[in-house]
């Protein structure tokens, strides 16, 4: 039988080796083919460019956040560990999809749930401490696991989710010590990824130690987060079991815009740190910001007001609009749902933002483009198509040019969105906006607004204010017109959008 084996396998080899004979005289024949290496002229990419799960999480946009556990009926913000599991007791059953309904009203597509914040107290039944809501004698708590309920809430409606743990445990007495990393930490982030492998973001916040309760023992801890949570690890440990997963906090995928007040600055790079970023950092760093939707805290206290629908649509234009994406704290009160007062917000503001940015009048217009790159693919009505993978560029080295939309009828506006292909790195400075009324006379637009830069969004209100984006009657315009002045390598625009 060994015999027989090795014939097949010599047989088998001699077949592939004149098979492979024949192939090389084809080549002969062809020797004299040219075959263009980019046939399409596609422009190079400009250094840094986002990952897969990156441009994922940009395109999230918007998001809830709900801050809910232990500081929801003790009154605090930050607990010191030291809190009865019995202070946890919730006057209704808490109901994670009742959050979420409310939130996709108001045009978000995701959400995060706080499941254990710097009091250690975590929201479903860890084996890694006894501070946990199933230790509660409530009746709602008993049998209460906030990650399995909110990531099927999410599933069912169709949105992102995931989750806030805090490293910093105020309740451990491990903390500070490799035992609290491996034993308890690391097994949180693993228990909370047995909850799905869908989840688009792991909040880590950046407190990192300090006084606490720590089994009794108190005192003051102190850690470096980097070596102390082995974050490259961290990052990767969670990435093969969640691949789109982004680490905010201590992942260095995403970083926090520097405010927590709903904006960010009007030039935003998606690259360095802070409010506007650095154009010459080598990383790509997108920038989230994280904001109160209410006048109190970030978990909820009694008598607190929900912020007004237009004093959010605000925070949206001053964040998304400017090439971030917006972390909107919703706290659940203490019967575990959002109040009637978020209800009522949330509700009028998806109505606004479907009123005021939904109806595109760009796909009626003609447009053009002062300069266009060669290749054959890259016209200017890549803008106006409505698909996100076609985009309209200028050759190698040219670095403005001029777009004009124009109308056979007279259209009233508020806004204009421009979006890059940031696949391929962030590009545009400098654009200026003007419209016409007869298409001959030019008003320039949105002077008190420093149009520089674009990146994944931007949204300018034309009138120049966000605060009042939409009191007057807008434009009446024939004709709008786009400068770019100023740009790191060739403008790439997928989307032109006139609202």
């Amino acid at each position: 039988m060994k015999h027989r084996s090795s014939i097949i396998i010599i047989v088998f080899n001699i077949a592939i080796a004149f098979a492979n004979l024949s192939i090389a005289a084809q080549d002969k024949l062809t020797l004299f083919q040219q075959t263009l290496t980019n046939p399409d002229n596609e422009p190079r990419e400009v250094f840094p460019v986002p990952s897969e799960r990156q441009m994922k999480w940009q395109e999230t946009e918007f998001y809830a956040f709900f801050h809910y556990g232990m500081n929801t009926y003790t009154g605090l913000e930050w607990g010191n560990g030291d809190e009865d599991n019995n202070i946890f007791a919730p006057t209704a059953k808490p109901d994670p999809e009742q959050w979420l309904r409310l939130c996709k009203k108001a045009g978000m597509k995701g959400g995060i749930a706080v499941v254990k914040h710097h009091d250690g107290f975590c929201l479903w039944p860890t084996a890694t401490t006894e501070h946990h809501c199933q230790n509660s004698g409530n009746q709602f708590a008993r049998n209460l696991n906030i990650p399995r309920d909110f990531a099927d809430a999410a599933r069912k409606l169709g949105m992102k989710y995931g989750f806030y743990i805090s490293p910093w445990d105020r309740n451990s007495a491990y903390y500070g010590t490799e035992k609290y990393v491996t034993d308890v930490f690391l097994r949180q982030c693993f228990e909370l990824s047995q909850y799905g492998t869908d989840q688009f973001e792991m909040w880590f916040d950046g407190a990192n130690g300090g006084n606490g309760y720590y089994g009794g023992k108190g005192g003051t801890r102190s850690i470096d987060a980097n070596y102390y949570y082995d974050i490259p690890n961290l990052r990767d440990s969670v990435h093969r079991v969640c691949p789109d997963i982004i680490l905010w906090g201590l992942g260095g995928e995403a970083r926090w815009c520097g405010t927590e007040a709903g904006y960010t600055n009007e030039t935003t790079w998606s690259m360095g740190k802070g409010l506007s970023g650095d154009e010459n950092e080598w990383q790509w760093f997108p920038s989230e910001s994280d904001a109160k939707a209410t006048n109190a805290g970030w978990f909820y206290h009694d008598g607190e007001k929900t912020k007004d629908s237009e004093t959010l649509f605000k925070m949206y234009l001053e964040t998304v609009g400017r090439n971030a994406t917006l972390i909107l704290n919703f706290p659940p009160d203490k019967s575990g749902h959002l109040t009637e007062d978020d209800s009522i917000q949330l509700c009028e503001l998806g109505k606004k933002l479907e009123q005021r940015l939904t109806a595109d009048l760009a796909p009626k217009a003609r447009v053009e483009a002062s300069a266009t790159r060669s290749g054959g693919v890259y016209s200017a009505r890549n803008l106006i198509d409505n698909n996100k993978q076609t985009y309209w560029a200028t050759d190698d080295g040219v670095t403005n040019a001029v777009i004009t939309l124009t109308w056979d009828e007279p259209q009233t506006i508020h806004y204009l969105m421009l979006q890059e292909y940031i696949r391929k790195g962030q590009r545009i400075k400098g654009f200026t906006i003007e419209t016409s009324e007869d298409g001959e006379t030019w008003s320039r637009r949105a002077e008190n607004i420093q149009t520089t830069t674009v990146g994944y969004k931007r949204i300018v209100p034309l009138n120049g204010s966000t605060a009042r984006s939409y009191d007057d009657n807008g434009f009446t315009v024939r004709a709008l017109r786009i400068t770019i002045t100023d740009s790191r390598a060739c403008p790439l625009l997928h989307t032109l959008s006139v609202f």
